[in-house]
């Protein structure tokens, strides 16, 4: 959906490899026992619709909002804001602001270009399902990118969330580690986790030890950790 992210598709049976001098785990989908998920000084767990339901039995207390966004179909809208539905039936409230910057494709626009039914790619600072608008951008320009594997699974309350990995995910990786990115760095990373897999919410991305990326993602069942390399190709989702 986004002009410019690339991602790489990779396949395979469980290994271990060296990528640029960073250590990977190369996983194909696996079973096992659903995880939860901590990101500097946050709570564990994942939210979804009015806080109910949750992968891995865990809440989604975190220390604030944090950068992040999402992409969809505008709904209703009014002088504050607007809704937006997701691909896969997340319903995300977008509140625009003094400096809220907007785009039409790729071409400078003001907040009347958003209109009911029209896709929006939303980016700025997300509280859950909320997104206070850094920057608006209406018919988003198509993107090629692909995604390392499996298909986004929507949220239904009360069914436990997919143990899927897929993709590479880097060896030393441990939840609850790492640094919250910001500006042009999250933008980055969020509009390439968007578009490897449409449908759900990105509440923060986190810098890992490697300098990749681990990107949080809510509002569905799977996946609920994608990651982004240095060059902002998406690598590998899990849990």
């Amino acid at each position: 959906m986004f002009s410019g992210i690339r991602s790489k598709v990779i396949a395979g049976a469980i290994a271990a490899i060296v990528i640029g001098g960073g250590s990977y785990g190369i996983v194909a989908a696996t079973s096992g026992s659903a995880t939860t998920t901590t990101a500097s000084g946050s709570g564990s767990g994942h939210a979804f619709p009015g806080g109910s339901g949750t992968a891995g039995g865990g809440s989604n207390a975190r220390s604030g909002p944090a950068a992040g966004g999402s992409a969809g179909t505008a709904g209703s809208v009014s002088a504050s804001g607007f809704t937006l539905t997701t691909s896969a039936g997340q319903k995300v409230t977008v509140k625009e602001a003094s400096t809220t910057t907007y785009e039409q494709g790729t071409s400078p626009a003001s907040a009347g270009a958003v209109t009911a039914g029209v896709p929006v790619l939303v980016l700025g600072m997300t509280d859950s399902t909320t997104i206070t608008a850094a920057e608006v951008i209406v018919q988003p320009p198509a993107s090629s990118a692909s995604s390392p594997g499996g298909q986004v699974i929507a949220y239904s309350k009360g069914t436990p969330g997919s143990s899927q990995q897929v993709g590479m995910i880097p060896a030393d990786y441990t939840q609850g580690t790492g640094t919250l990115a910001s500006g042009t760095t999250a933008d980055k990373a969020t509009q390439a986790a968007l578009a490897a897999y449409p449908g759900g919410v990105v509440d923060r991305i986190v810098e890992l030890g490697n300098g990749d990326y681990e990107v949080h993602y809510i509002g569905v069942n799977w996946p609920h950790h994608i990651f982004v390399n240095q060059s902002f190709q998406v690598i590998g989702a899990n849990s």
